[in-house]
């Protein structure tokens, strides 16, 4: 069996016997969650999701009013970001026989914060924040050949935060630092997912999944999903770096995106047929394939 079949295989079958939840495989600079500073209490919910995916090292937060009161403000020109919460109210009720009673409800409301590196003053409270150690961080020679080796390759810009995405629009992968990571195993799977979306652009292999993407969730954005931890996967095998810890997680997001598709029974196997193509493109194998990813003659 080829490397491809081997890992399609595994994945499937992890599948078949129940996933665990996906995880993100790097930390915040912090290696914390979205917090306000003053209270030092989480952000819940949506607002987690929010706070999270904004680029910032810190994850530190204040109010327009909390940076003044600590001293400092928000640099000029900077925009927050709204957050929202529940707020109880009371209030009388009016009823068609004329009566009135008195209600409580909850009326939805929104406030906006601001990062701390968007503000300035705030120095002395900074200091006291908690600051992690990097992690060192040790190349792995035979995904850093594939690495190197992606003829044409897009940019990759290393920048502390909290996305790993890939801009079709700039040809540009954006990775969080590599310190960030719990290992560098988790941060070649990360990168080679984003380089596989990257063989999608018109300039490779114009897959429609990513050139014809509409928006985040659609059918065509949960294929391309697929296809990129498919070549994930496939290229950690061929750096022999690729464990059964990753397998699992791998099986997990694929399963995730696959029930989105209304569980196609055949999802999975067509992004794999997909990804075999990015992952020889990347790796200078495409053989008799044209520059389309179809096969020769097809």
């Amino acid at each position: 069996m080829t490397v491809y079949e081997i890992i399609t295989e595994r994945i499937l079958k992890q599948m078949e016997q129940g996933t665990i939840p996906w995880r993100k495989p790097w930390k915040s600079t912090l290696g914390e969650e979205p917090a306000n500073l003053v209270s030092k209490q989480g952000y819940k919910g949506i607002n987690r999701f929010l706070l999270g995916a904004l680029p910032f090292k810190r994850p530190y937060y204040v109010t327009y009013k909390q940076a003044s009161e600590l001293g400092g403000h928000v640099k000029k020109g900077e925009h927050g970001c709204p957050i929202i919460f529940w707020k109880r109210s009371h209030y009388t009720k009016a009823h068609s026989d004329g009566t009135e009673t008195e209600e409580t409800g909850f009326i939805l409301r929104y406030y906006t914060v601001f990062n701390v590196e968007q503000c300035e003053g705030l120095q002395g409270t900074l200091a006291l924040m908690p600051h992690i150690p990097s992690t060192p961080f040790n190349a792995i020679e035979s995904a850093e050949g594939i690495v190197q080796g992606y003829r044409s390759a897009p940019s990759i810009i290393h920048k502390a935060g909290d996305r790993a995405c890939y801009s079709p629009i700039h040809d540009t992968v954006t990775m969080p630092e590599q310190s960030q990571f719990t290992s560098e195993a988790e941060y070649y799977s990360t990168l080679f997912h984003e380089l596989t979306h990257s063989t999608g652009h018109a300039t490779r292999l114009n897959r429609t999944t990513l050139t014809e993407l509409s928006y985040f969730g659609d059918q065509n954005y949960s294929r391309e999903e697929l296809v990129a931890e498919m070549g994930a996967a496939f290229l950690c095998g061929h750096a022999n770096i690729e464990n059964e810890a990753a397998i699992k997680n791998s099986a997990a997001y694929l399963d995730g995106w696959r029930k989105r598709l209304r569980s196609d029974s055949k999802a999975v196997i067509l992004a794999a047929g997909q990804a075999q193509k990015a992952a020889d493109h990347i790796i200078g194998s495409m053989g008799n394939e044209d520059a389309s990813g179809n096969s020769a003659g097809c």
